[in-house]
């Protein structure tokens, strides 16, 4: 199995949002932004897969390792080797990489956040980052485009977190914020249960309120002249939001089952969106020409 071989295995069984709102880029960029969400699960899985923090933090620590191999010319893992070419052509810093891994780390130091600011962090480090790195692989001309990720990022972490609810708190984990808890006068452990009150229900459609507000300010601060160079990005945007409707559609009973969307679903949105920046990029040239 070749190193990109590996990553379209690891992509594909996800079966993520993220997954399929790549699958209609051309293949240079499917290759690299493949080989970066790779990387992501694979630094994720050391966290949710490994139940003994030590062992979890001695995988994170080789993974900041390869990381550096990786920048020297020389990575051992499949994902790595998948990303070298990719690092080059896109500019893909070390920095942002490692950030991620720092942020994946704050689940074996956290498993609740105090503030919305806390939380924020969390949900750059994981999300953001990756969404910067996106947009570098997707191309830009216009550097509003990056604060356009970095929202992005964050309203696609503030969906994750709400559709989650419930599979987090299996694992003893609260991402809402505790002071938003005690505000709808809610405790931890309800947020771990698995009924939904009214008083849930509320404190979620206030979660759900952010993230509509952070793809609202992400879609406003996106230049024209770089939609359909990011349209990668807008069709992920267009499978949360849908996520984040039937969560809504569904009275926000996140805590007695998981909302998702099937793969068929998926993949029209993302097909549908692209359709539609490629209809809107040719018209914008159109004018641009008249």
């Amino acid at each position: 199995m070749t190193p990109d071989q590996y990553c379209q295995q690891k992509a594909a069984r996800s079966g993520s949002s993220f997954y399929y709102g790549f699958l209609f880029l051309p293949p240079a960029q499917r290759q690299a932004i493949t080989a970066l969400y790779a990387f992501c699960r694979e630094v994720d899985d050391v966290v949710d897969d490994n139940l003994d923090p030590l062992v979890a933090r001695t995988k994170l620590a080789w993974w900041r390792e390869e990381i550096g191999r990786l920048f020297a010319g020389s990575p051992q893992h499949p994902v790595t080797r998948a990303l070298a070419e990719s690092i080059q052509r896109y500019n893909l810093p070390a920095e942002h990489f490692l950030e991620v891994i720092d942020g994946m780390e704050m689940d074996l130091d956290h498993d609740s956040y105090e503030s919305f600011k806390d939380l924020s962090l969390y949900c750059h480090r994981v999300a953001s980052m990756v969404g910067l790195m996106s947009a570098e692989i997707f191309g830009y001309t216009d550097r509003a485009t990056l604060k356009y990720a970095h929202n992005l990022g964050m309203a696609f972490q503030l969906t994750n977190i709400l559709r989650d609810v419930r599979e987090d708190g299996l694992r003893g984990r609260v991402y809402i914020p505790l002071d938003e808890l005690r505000r709808f006068g809610i405790s931890p452990g309800e947020i771990m249960g698995n009924q939904t009150s009214d008083r849930i229900r509320d404190l979620l459609r206030f979660q759900a309120d952010r993230a509509r507000s952070y793809y609202r300010k992400a879609f406003e601060l996106l230049p024209a002249a770089d939609r359909y160079t990011q349209r990668g990005g807008l069709a992920m945007a267009a499978i949360y939001l849908e996520t984040l409707k039937e969560i809504a559609a569904d009275n926000y009973n996140v805590l007695e089952h998981r909302v998702s969307l099937t793969p068929i679903r998926k993949l029209w949105l993302a097909w549908k969106t692209m359709q539609q920046e490629k209809r809107q990029h040719r018209k914008r040239l159109a004018e641009t020409v008249d």
